[in-house]
């Protein structure tokens, strides 16, 4: 016998649900990242490509740009000589912080069972 098709008490449409296109801005690849480091304060382009190791060029400059569109990064040009590009999280960005925050301490926690899971000797 099958058991009956509940109705989702959740009233938002898969479509429109809030935490899809939070998700679609945050679950992008270095996203979380560049938001953890601009958590920081300002950077200019050097000093977070240096900060996200492996990232390239051309993908941080993307993610700078796709997070710029979506409100989330501010970029300004700093008058110096050569003029610089110097990136920081908006009033929107900051509210992003204690998400992040959220899931790097389960991040840490899973990574701690993890290591537990190995770690331990055989008899």
């Amino acid at each position: 016998m099958a058991l009956r098709l509940r109705k989702s008490s959740v009233t938002h449409p898969v479509d429109t649900c809030p935490i899809g296109v939070c998700m679609e801005l945050v679950g992008g690849a270095w996203t979380p990242n560049i938001i953890w480091q601009l958590s920081g304060g300002p950077r200019r382009f050097g000093e977070l490509r240096n900060d996200i190791q492996p990232i390239s060029a051309k993908m941080l400059s993307a993610r700078l740009k796709e997070m710029e569109e979506n409100g989330v990064v501010d970029r300004r040009v700093v008058d110096t000589s050569p003029p610089s590009v110097e990136y920081s999280l908006t009033d929107l960005g900051q509210e992003l912080i204690p998400a992040i925050e959220a899931i790097a301490r389960v991040g840490f926690k899973l990574k701690q069972k993890k290591h537990k899971l190995v770690a331990v000797p055989s008899r």
